[in-house]
């Protein structure tokens, strides 16, 4: 039992130690009515008709020194100037964060640790935010970065375990829905050297396992 326990923790330790293995940590989501933790309906306003769901990814980069991470989402069906959907407020971009703590989970909410959009707004050292509104669709990209010195009462730094952990998300707010719209949880990629670590370590108990048994 001794020897096959070290075939599972030989690969992991790599994983998390191993030369270059937080040197390039990206991390993923994606944003759905569907993800918050109230029942979204979407109407419009004036008129109370049903709009189009909105919806989204997002994209993440560490940097080696885990002590910055930019930032790419695009966004579908929220309104970025108030004059994409010019009949209709209620689709109307009012803010966006980032939140986490060491007990949020796909269903529960946490409170604001990164602002780049509206208030609380936190990407302020520098001020690194660039919202591109789509041309003839509703929408828009939003590139940002959280630096060393930014944080609603807190910082990347503190925030590092919950992230990598799953325990953060991103949230787009709107004039409709100041709670949220959309949501996604912020997961980590893992690297293709990582996958083959694991795979490797898994063939390799399954290739013992076999001689075991004969």
């Amino acid at each position: 039992m001794r020897k096959v326990l070290s075939w599972v923790t030989v690969p992991a330790f790599l994983l998390m130690t191993g030369s270059g293995a937080w040197a390039s940590i990206t991390l993923h989501a994606d944003l759905s009515t569907t993800a918050e933790t109230i029942v979204i309906n979407p109407t419009t306003n004036p008129g109370g008709l049903p709009r189009p769901l909105s919806f989204g990814t997002a994209d993440f980069v560490l940097n080696d020194a885990q002590n910055a991470m930019t930032m790419t989402v695009t966004v579908h069906n929220i309104d970025f100037t108030g004059n994409q959907t010019p009949n209709d407020s209620n689709d109307n971009l009012a803010n966006a964060h980032i939140h986490a703590s060491a007990t949020v989970t796909p269903t529960t909410t946490a409170g604001v640790v990164w602002g780049f959009i509206g208030s609380p707004f936190n990407d302020n050292a520098p001020n690194d935010v660039v919202v591109t509104p789509f041309v003839g669709d509703v929408g828009g990209t939003v590139t940002a970065k959280w630096d060393a010195g930014e944080g609603n009462g807190t910082t990347l730094t503190a925030q590092l375990a919950n992230i990598l952990s799953g325990h953060s998300y991103i949230n787009f707010h709107t004039a409709q829905f100041g709670g949220g719209e959309i949501r996604g949880n912020i997961a980590v990629v893992p690297e293709p050297a990582s996958v083959g670590l694991l795979a490797a370590g898994a063939l390799a108990l399954l290739a013992r396992a076999r001689r075991t048994r004969r």
